[in-house]
């Protein structure tokens, strides 16, 4: 909880994976809060009303995961909703002459989205697959699997590209970008 409003003022897309993340958690607990309650937010040391504060939160996301039908898989619309605006901003980018580094390392992690989109779902935007891929390798290494020294070098272009959006998010964000002069 408390992460997760630090990632969504510092790094929006470090806040959508924490927040799948998250999602993740509460499937393994079956949506169950006295499970989440008991097993996971009593490892963390906090004062009553921190802990009262993250049982409200997760009760909350869970409440969030049953009513849109994502109890399996998939996610909430509050996650989907900032994918959605990091597409946005990110067409918006790339559609202005004023921001040719951002454009630059597009180019540079294109030829890493055309292969993963062609393994995967095309019916997500370049944002949401750049996103899938970096989750996918933090679940491998969560799970202390060998990550090949290629997928190493596209998470690092891909991190170093999802950095610059997230850049620009924030500015957008605090005083807003002007994409044409």
């Amino acid at each position: 909880m408390i992460i997760s409003q630090q990632l969504r003022k510092t790094n929006i897309a470090e806040y959508v994976l924490y927040m799948w993340q998250i999602e993740d958690i509460i499937r393994a607990y079956q949506c169950d809060l006295s499970a989440i309650r008991r097993e996971y937010i009593s490892r963390f040391e906090l004062n009553d009303e921190q802990r009262d504060e993250m049982v409200d939160w997760y009760g909350n996301l869970i409440r969030m995961i049953r009513e849109e039908g994502v109890t399996q898989q998939g996610h909430i619309q509050i996650t989907k909703i900032v994918v959605q605006q990091m597409t946005e901003l990110h067409e918006q980018l790339m559609a202005s002459p004023k921001f040719p580094f951002y454009n630059a390392e597009y180019y540079k992690v294109l030829p890493f989205i055309v292969e993963l989109r062609s393994k995967g779902s095309k019916d997500i935007s370049e944002i949401e697959t750049c996103l899938n891929a970096l989750y996918g390798v933090m679940l491998l290494r969560l799970q202390h699997k060998e990550v090949s020294a290629s997928t190493e070098n596209a998470v690092k272009e891909i991190t170093t590209f999802l950095g610059m959006l997230s850049d620009y998010y924030k500015k957008d964000k605090e005083e807003g970008i002007k994409f044409e002069d």
